[in-house]
């Protein structure tokens, strides 16, 4: 039975992903967990993270959960949500500065206290449905059209422009990486947890994907 770990480091929405993961595949094992061997052993797995990146990357230094992400996301199908996102970058903004794990090279920003568009000025943190425009042909957009919405909450963005390693796109006041790929790795800024068909068609995708 193929099996996906859902890394628990205490900061993500760990119970709505593992439901929403077995809703989608209900065949497949699904385990919210800190074990470290399970999580090797996991054919797939996933990082998540709510809340800030500082307290985020503090309790994955503390618990070896960087060394391991680096590790896993070697040989297998790896994917990154929200803020586990973006504790793959280099390095946020976030409270002067914050170092991530560093498998992209892309910086975390802030949206700004005076983001404004066209005139209007928006909301800080970003919440609420979103078109996200796919840059490139991934498996991991199987099923999903083009300009679909999805659920996003946060204020700090890992940017679109220069990124070469964009997967999609979105726009709020600024431009920002919805989503970035790299081989057999896979990461979001919003919730597909959260994002009713358009996410639940991307964590099928994710399950069914080979990392290839």
């Amino acid at each position: 039975m193929k099996t996906v770990a859902i890394i628990d480091y205490g900061m993500g929405n760990l119970h709505s992903a593992r439901k929403a993961v077995e809703h989608v595949a209900p065949d497949v094992r699904v385990l919210v967990t800190d074990n470290a061997e399970q999580i090797r052993e996991a054919d797939h797995v996933i990082l998540p993270g709510v809340g800030a990146i500082r307290d985020c990357m503090h309790e994955i230094r503390r618990l070896g959960v960087d060394t391991l992400v680096r590790e896993v996301s070697r040989d297998r199908p790896f994917l990154g949500i929200c803020v586990g996102m973006q504790a793959l970058m280099s390095r946020s903004e976030e409270n002067g500065g914050v170092d991530c794990i560093n498998l992209f090279p892309s910086q975390v920003r802030f949206f700004g206290d005076n983001l404004v568009e066209k005139g209007e000025r928006l909301k800080v943190p970003h919440m609420g449905w979103n078109e996200v425009y796919q840059t490139v042909d991934h498996p991991m957009w199987h099923n999903i059209p083009d300009g679909d919405r999805f659920y996003f909450v946060h204020s700090y963005y890992a940017e679109a422009e220069g990124n070469t390693e964009i997967a999609g796109r979105s726009h709020y006041g600024v431009d920002l990486a919805a989503a970035v790929a790299r081989d057999n790795i896979f990461a979001v800024q919003f919730h597909p947890e959260k994002s009713a068909r358009a996410g639940l068609q991307l964590l099928k995708n994710f399950v069914d994907w080979s990392g290839k």
